[in-house]
């Protein structure tokens, strides 16, 4: 249960995961991406600082931050490296639906493990027929006594290697119509039939593990079945992607900030025709825009997650902030090269790493295209005729 905290407690929180960025992440963050190195000793910190528990209530162990907090947090570790946030982001949509909707031995059971970061977790949704479909999944569970027997793959799952269980969306019911009645949602913890085949490689969000994995013959206990009824499934997980997509949508805001800032501080150093470039009309005229998507990519986070704080229902404000502070993050980083130059080009600079991280703030947590159906119906029925 997310609490509200005084002024001065949220300033303290955000102050200390400064200091952590600025202290132990900043300088390391070139030599991991470039090695796609996972940071075993980030976590370590990050688990420390709380991270793991973030959104988690404090009667599990968690530090029940708010949606609108969280959000803030992400951005200001987007900033320095957004492939950290991915790291606790999965890892809290899975905890938000056990919350949500476990029942209570499932809660008392995950959530403490989690809190702590002892135990961190995934979502295994995708599959590689199957994307934004996700009524599409073949996995399958077919029941077993009190245990469920499942065979089938997932792909492109963040933390399926590092972490140790996944939030696993199955078909219990292959029959029925429509089809989203027949998905279950389980708790699935690593073990015999639950194997990695192989880490995924990505044009950019390195130094976090993407992984494919095999089920086969994989048991597992019906007390991890997520409220403890079938047909649930499809419900549980698209009530956690509203925090995800809040999540994503502020790590975009994160990018496009660092490359604004980059290029702020970039173009009052280099000179062209006896004067800095930020003096020349064709510069401004790109911080201007820059400076712009920024601050409106971070006043819909905002709107999300305030929406989301109070309960209501807010697939159209978290879609519209995913919509626009990932399209922000693309356009800022490509701007930021611009500016940049060859130094944009480099290695030896942050730029190109914002320009690969990006693209993936618009196809992750639903593409864009998605978000803009979502909204749509949204608006629609909302404003009936």
């Amino acid at each position: 249960m997310a609490r509200a905290l005084e002024r001065e407690d949220e300033d303290q929180i955000l102050d200390a995961i400064a200091k952590w960025l600025d202290r132990d992440v900043k300088d390391k963050v070139l030599e991991l991406d470039h090695a796609d190195e996972y940071p075993y000793e980030m976590v370590e910190q990050m688990k420390e600082l709380g991270l793991f528990g973030a959104t988690i209530g404090e009667e599990y162990g968690g530090l029940g931050l708010s949606a609108s907090l969280y959000a803030r947090i992400v951005t200001m570790v987007s900033e320095v490296w957004m492939s950290l946030t991915g790291i606790f982001n999965s890892h809290l949509i899975m905890c938000a639906a056990i919350e949500r909707f476990g029942t209570d031995e499932q809660k008392e059971r995950f959530l403490p493990r989690c809190a702590s970061g002892e135990l961190r977790g995934a979502l295994a949704l995708t599959e590689p027929n199957c994307g934004t479909d996700l009524q599409a999944i073949r996995t399958k569970a077919v029941r077993d006594g009190d245990d469920y027997v499942i065979n089938g793959t997932k792909t492109w799952i963040s933390n399926g290697i590092e972490g140790g269980c996944v939030a696993l969306l199955l078909k219990t019911d292959t029959e029925v119509m429509p089809r989203h009645k027949g998905m279950s949602l389980f708790i699935a913890e690593k073990g015999p039939g639950f194997t990695v085949s192989r880490k995924l490689e990505k044009l950019g969000y390195k130094g976090i593990d993407s992984a494919e994995l095999i089920f086969q013959d994989y048991r597992i206990s019906a007390d991890n079945l997520l409220g403890g009824k079938e047909g649930r499934g499809f419900h549980h997980t698209v009530g956690g992607l509203e925090l995800g997509r809040i999540n994503v949508a502020a790590r975009g805001v994160g990018i496009a900030n660092a490359a604004m800032k980059a290029s702020v501080q970039y173009s009052q150093i280099r000179e062209t025709m006896g004067k800095p470039i930020c003096e020349h009309q064709a510069i401004q005229l790109k911080l201007g825009d820059m400076a712009t998507r920024c601050e409106a990519a971070r006043l819909l986070v905002e709107q999300a997650a305030q929406a989301y704080d109070r309960g209501d229902r807010c697939d159209m404000e978290a879609g519209m902030a995913k919509l626009f502070a990932s399209e922000a993050a693309l356009e800022n980083s490509i701007e930021a090269m611009r500016i940049h130059g060859a130094y944009g080009y480099s290695k030896e600079l942050p730029i190109e790493r914002y320009y690969r991280d990006a693209p993936l703030m618009c196809i992750g947590e639903g593409t864009n295209e998605m978000q803009r159906i979502i909204i749509s119906k949204q608006l629609v029925a909302r404003n009936p005729a």
